[in-house]
């Protein structure tokens, strides 16, 4: 650049020069004629001007070139300090940035591992609603879908086993009150599961399978209760009747009336032949036993309001057959 400015320079100088001679030799011409000397000495002056002006740059381009040489040999090495300066800076710069990338990397990483282990407290508290949303937020935050995919998969897994643990749980609470033939408590435990697990097959199933069990029972019952009229067992047709009766509707139990009218006539005639059958043989405590049995039994029956009419005395008579108590040693 500084040599290109002084190329430009020495053309203009050349330029300068060239219009001193000219003038000069143009005064000559004109001197020679003898119209004035002025524009000679003019031009003579213009060009020792120009020639001393020429010396002078020459000189001052001179120490200026020295001047810089001597400069760049002193700042040579401030200069290459400058430069390895630079590099060096330029190295940490990068360095920095990884550096920085690193620790977000890493910083990444811990957020993952905290994430996963949110996760894990979420099923081991079996809170599955907030661990499938920390699932939702490995992919949404970091972009992990396969991995949030499998955790999903886990949770439900977890969450699939624990629905059968407790379902099977309310399954034998319901077997044994389908057992013990509380079908209340049977119902309300299968309605209380089906509350839990709404979307659960199995459990959405319980209601239908109480009320199953419960009506498979009452065919046993019906059919213990044809058994038992089939071979004339009076007492175990009063006591299947007694729990057949929690079961029948009353357009049900319209079916059973004769029948059960006739079995209870025909326990009402057995009640009272053994009652007849104890008086006769002076078996007082039997005979009261079996009084206050058709009494209450069959409080409204002809039969009962005889044995009300002699019931006190039986009773008198049972006391007066007990034998008296030993008298004492002393005595």
């Amino acid at each position: 650049m500084e040599r290109a400015r002084f190329a430009l320079f020495w053309w203009a100088y050349v330029v300068v020069l060239a219009l001193a001679a000219a003038m000069v030799i143009w005064g000559a011409r004109l001197a020679a004629t003898g119209r004035g000397s002025a524009i000679l000495v003019a031009g003579c002056l213009a060009v020792l001007v120009v020639l001393a002006a020429g010396l002078v740059v020459l000189g001052i381009h001179g120490l200026s070139v020295r001047l810089c040489e001597r400069m760049e040999r002193q700042f040579a090495p401030v200069n290459e300090r400058l430069e390895q300066i630079s590099v060096l800076l330029n190295t940490v710069t990068e360095q920095q940035l990884i550096s920085e990338r690193a620790k977000a990397i890493a910083f990444r990483d811990r957020e993952r591992e905290a994430l996963r282990r949110a996760i894990r407290e979420e099923i081991t508290r079996k809170d599955w609603d907030a661990a499938l949303a920390l699932a939702g937020e490995m992919e949404r935050v970091f972009g992990y879908q396969q991995e949030a995919d499998q955790l999903r998969a886990e949770i439900q897994s977890h969450r699939d086993r624990e629905t059968r643990r407790l379902v099977s749980e309310a399954m034998a609470n319901i077997e044994r009150f389908c057992g013990m033939e509380q079908w209340t408590f049977a119902m309300r435990e299968a309605e209380r599961v089906m509350k839990m697990f709404p979307g659960d097959e199995l459990a959405s199933g319980l209601a239908q399978h109480v009320e199953l069990r419960r009506q498979q029972h009452k065919r046993n019952l019906i059919d213990r209760w044809n058994q038992a009229v089939a071979s004339h067992d009076i007492d175990g047709s009063i006591e299947v009747l007694k729990k057949l009766d929690l079961y029948l509707t009353p357009q049900e139990a319209q079916a059973f009336q004769d029948t059960a009218r006739q079995v209870f006539k025909d326990k009402l005639s057995q009640l009272g032949q053994q009652f007849t059958q104890a008086v006769r043989e002076h078996r007082w405590q039997d005979a009261v036993r079996l009084g206050q049995q058709i009494m209450t039994e069959f409080p409204n029956s002809r039969m009962a309001q005889e044995v009300r009419e002699r019931i006190d005395l039986l009773h008198e008579r049972a006391s007066a057959a007990q034998p008296a108590p030993a008298a004492g040693v002393g005595s």
